[in-house]
């Protein structure tokens, strides 16, 4: 039997945008108007130091989403409630930027952020932004669900340096030698372009699966990792309508699970259809504004907190929304208006254009070239942005959607120069590899074809599949770019190398830490 629902008829759901459907809920649910999130300006410290006196000044206009609801009451005592979920993520200068962010299961008062160069001198104390988040019962099985989230703008850090730090709130600090073991650590980008590692995957969600490839990556020493969403499933229908199942709790578990990791590296996320929350904002993103702080420099960061770019060392990184252009998934299809491709052709030129930058990664969620029985290739993504990527030369495109691991030749236009395993390509001549790395945990896909991966190589001549057309339909094509296909839980680690000779080495890690594919991605030396 179907569970009932307070949400939109489903014989008007489908008829209506993300953001009518906002509205529509709006005028159904709302008790009595609406919450701004009170937010704190974060980053406000007293004094100078190690943060210098401009510490928080990104963040004067809280980036907080308009919310519905009312925030979990204060009833417990600050002593009692612990932090978790823990998770970071870089401001737009890797150098000197850094955002904290966490949760707490109740209300607290005054919570906070302490860091120092050592862990037993926590002396900066930085104030967090408060950021609550209120889901109503939308099934008659699940209740209302009050969230809260904390957030703190570290910024002038110095860079290449280690910092530890401490999140508290009255009651609980965890400079207090009981809390020792809740310190954190994190290191600053450095100021000239070094050798180092990133990792990469999608399609995450909350199994032993994710699990194990979370600590597998630990191992690798990234200095930051790539999520190209779907992130935690807490929508598992990912149609963006109001007529999805829904379960924030989910979100509880998912920041749980991948604290042991983003606690110390940070989690650069994007956003999926699973990740279109359509209660809390027209777009379904306010849900992701009030858990994460990601660099504010996109098109709209306010609106579409996954859409932002930053540069580490000789690479610089770029995160799209691919929900904007998508002709298979269209509950956001075009909610931009065509803002988000002009801020991608202006940022990619610069970026391009910018001295001491070798490589350009670029990641989203929906496939632009895939052969899965499950969603394939998104004719949306090649209309909008594959001109894009070959006009500015991008080097590297990483995707979700398609829960396994894919890798292409390397397409321009539609050449193909074929990229066996290990072998090299230059990516200003060759054209850009597309990677999908969609085996972060959830549920596997199938392909049409033969695995076909190191040590198992199968090629053939053609893989039968299709992409998707404006209108929603499917449009058949055979393709020859399918180089490496792998059905099993694996991720990504590439490993940046500066200098004369600047490369990308890219390999692909199955679960179990096995190498299913590797290459090396080289452009003209300087």
């Amino acid at each position: 039997m179907d569970t009932p629902r307070v949400g939109i008829p489903d014989h008007l759901a489908g008829r209506m945008t993300m953001a009518e459907q906002h509205e529509y809920l709006r005028s159904k649910f709302t008790r009595r108007g609406l919450l701004r999130a009170g937010a704190v300006t974060a980053g406000a410290v007293a004094g100078t130091g190690l943060l210098g006196a401009g510490a928080g000044a990104a963040y004067a206009q809280p980036l907080s989403p308009t919310l519905i609801g009312t925030p979990a009451a204060a009833t417990v005592d600050g002593k009692h409630v612990a932090p978790f979920g823990r998770h970071l993520a870089f401001g737009a200068d890797p150098k000197t930027q850094m955002r904290i962010s966490w949760q707490v299961p109740f209300s607290v008062k005054r919570p906070f952020v302490r860091v120092g160069l050592k862990p037993w001198d926590l002396s900066q104390r930085i104030q967090a932004e408060v950021r609550p988040l209120h889901t109503p019962a939308l099934t008659k099985k699940l209740p209302a669900v009050d969230q809260v989230y904390l957030h703190a703008a570290l910024d002038n850090l110095r860079p290449g340096t280690t910092y530890y730090y401490g999140v508290g709130h009255d009651g609980f600090d965890p400079a207090d030698p009981r809390h020792f073991s809740t310190v954190g650590t994190f290191r600053t980008a450095p100021e000239r372009a070094e050798k180092f590692v990133f990792t990469a995957f999608g399609d995450q969600g909350v199994s032993y699966h994710a699990l194990a490839n979370d600590q597998l990556i630990l191992g690798q020493d990234p200095v930051f990792h790539l999520h190209a969403g779907d992130i935690c499933y807490a929508d598992p229908d990912g149609s963006g309508t109001t007529g999805d199942a829904y379960d924030a709790r989910q979100w509880d578990n998912f920041l749980a699970q991948t604290e042991t990791v983003a606690k110390s590296v940070p989690w650069m996320v994007t956003t999926g259809n699973h990740d279109m929350e359509a209660w809390y904002s027209p777009n379904g993103y306010g849900g992701q504004s009030a858990r994460w702080s990601l660099p504010a420099n996109g098109f709209d960061p306010r609106h579409s907190p996954g859409v932002y770019s930053f540069v580490y060392g000789n690479v610089g990184v770029v995160a799209l929304d691919a929900n904007d252009v998508s002709y298979e998934i269209t509950a956001n299809t075009g909610y931009s208006g065509g803002r988000q491709t002009a801020w991608l052709d202006r940022r990619l030129g610069e970026l391009r254009g910018r001295g001491g930058l070798d490589f350009i990664v670029v990641f989203f969620h929906h496939c632009a070239f895939s052969t899965t029985n499950g969603h394939a290739s998104d004719g949306g993504v090649r209309d909008a942005w594959q001109p894009l990527f070959e006009k500015h030369k991008v080097d590297l495109v990483i995707n979700g959607h398609n829960h396994v691991y894919e890798r292409t030749d390397a397409i321009k236009g539609t050449r193909v120069a074929k990229l066996p395993v290990g072998e090299t390509v230059d990516s200003s001549r060759d054209g850009i590899v597309y990677v999908t790395a969609g085996g972060a945990g959830k549920s596997l896909y199938d392909f049409p074809a033969p695995d076909s991966y190191e040590g198992h190589v199968k090629d053939v001549d053609g893989v039968r599949t299709y992409h998707w057309v404006k209108g929603g339909d499917k449009s058949s094509e055979t393709v020859e770019w399918s180089r490496v296909r792998y059905t099993g839980y694996s991720f990504l680690a590439v490993e940046s190398q500066p200098g004369r000779h600047p490369r990308l080495r890219v390999t692909a890690l199955a679960e179990s830490g096995e190498r299913i594919d590797h290459f090396s991605v080289v452009r003209p030396g300087r």
